[in-house]
C-alpha cells in the first residue's frame, strides 16, 4: 500500500490492524506486526475478526429488514470492505441514509468507497474521534433526520476507550440524542472466556501503539451501555450467538460480546 499524504505509517491504526485481520491490504508493516503479536496470543484472531463483521452484517440486515430502520450512524467505520453498511441496509431498502464517523486518516483516504450510494439513499463521511460526540452528531444531522429512528453502530470500538475517558457517558450523549424507536449495537472484546488471552492481548497492543489502551470490560460493564434500552430477543451474547445464520463458533474462539437494543 502507497503511503497517503499526511499519514503516519510508523503508527499502528486499529483500523489497519483490523483490515489486516480481515485479509484486506490497506495497511503497514507497522500493523501487520501489531497483527502478528495478536495472533500468537489469540491464534484465533482473525476468526475473531471475520465473525464481528459477520456480526455487523446480520445486525444491519435484522435493523433494515425486520425493524424497518432507515438511517443508521456508524462509528468507528473502519477500511472499506464487503458488504459496508450502506451496500447491506440498501440491498434491502435502497432509500436508506448512512453516515460514517472514523478517525484514522487513512478511512478518510478511501473514504469515497463509503460514499456511493443508491439514487434513492444518501451516505456521508465524517473524521471525527468517539470522544467528540457532538461533533458527530452535528455532522451527521446534516444527512440523518434525529427527530426519526436512527440505528447507531459502535461495532468493535468501545473496549478502544478506558474507562477515564467517559465511555459510558459517550454512549449515554449518543442515544440522548436519538429518537424513541432508535437501536443501538454493540460488540465488545471481554475477557470472560479468556481471561488471560484478554489480558496478554491487550498488552501486547498497547506495547507496539503506546498511544492506544484496549480495555476488555465483563458483561455487566458492556450490559451498563444498553442501559434504558429494550433487549432485541436474544439479548447481550457472544456475537456469534446473536441471530446465528450456520454453526455457531465456540465462546473461548471468539471473545466479543454483542448486542442489539431499542430506545422505547
Amino acid at each position: 500500500m502507497s503511503r497517503p499524504q499526511g499519514v503516519d505509517t510508523s503508527v499502528p491504526s486499529p483500523a489497519r490492524v483490523y483490515d489486516h485481520l480481515l485479509g484486506g491490504k490497506d495497511n503497514y508493516e507497522v500493523d501487520r506486526k501489531v497483527a502478528d503479536g495478536l495472533l500468537k496470543i489469540i491464534p484465533s484472531m482473525r476468526l475473531v475478526a471475520r465473525e464481528n463483521r459477520a456480526f455487523l452484517g446480520r445486525a444491519v440486515r435484522y435493523l433494515a429488514g425486520e425493524a424497518g430502520i432507515r438511517q443508521f450512524l456508524d462509528i468507528g467505520t473502519g477500511l472499506p470492505t464487503q458488504d459496508n453498511v450502506h451496500d447491506v441496509a440498501q440491498r434491502i431498502e435502497p432509500a436508506a441514509r448512512v453516515v460514517y464517523a472514523d478517525n484514522d486518516p487513512v478511512v478518510l483516504v478511501h473514504a469515497r468507497a463509503l460514499l456511493t450510494s443508491t439514487p434513492e439513499g444518501a451516505t456521508d463521511y465524517v473524521e471525527a474521534d468517539l470522544r467528540e460526540p457532538d461533533a458527530i452528531l452535528e455532522h451527521a444531522a446534516a444527512t440523518l433526520d434525529f427527530d426519526e429512528p436512527v440505528a447507531l453502530l459502535l461495532v468493535a470500538i468501545l473496549h478502544f476507550l478506558p474507562d477515564e475517558d467517559g465511555v459510558h457517558g459517550i454512549v449515554a450523549r449518543l442515544v440522548d440524542r436519538l429518537a424513541p424507536g432508535s437501536y443501538l449495537v454493540i460488540s465488545h472484546g471481554t475477557p470472560e472466556e479468556n481471561p488471560q488471552g484478554a489480558s496478554d492481548a491487550a498488552e501486547e497492543y498497547t506495547r507496539q501503539a503506546p498511544s492506544a489502551q484496549i480495555t476488555p470490560r465483563n458483561r455487566d460493564a458492556i450490559n451498563g451501555f444498553f442501559t434504558g434500552l429494550e433487549p432485541v430477543d436474544p439479548g447481550l451474547g457472544y456475537i456469534t450467538s446473536w441471530r446465528p445464520e450456520g454453526p455457531v463458533v465456540p465462546p473461548e474462539q471468539v471473545g466479543l460480546y454483542g448486542g442489539v437494543a431499542r430506545k422505547p
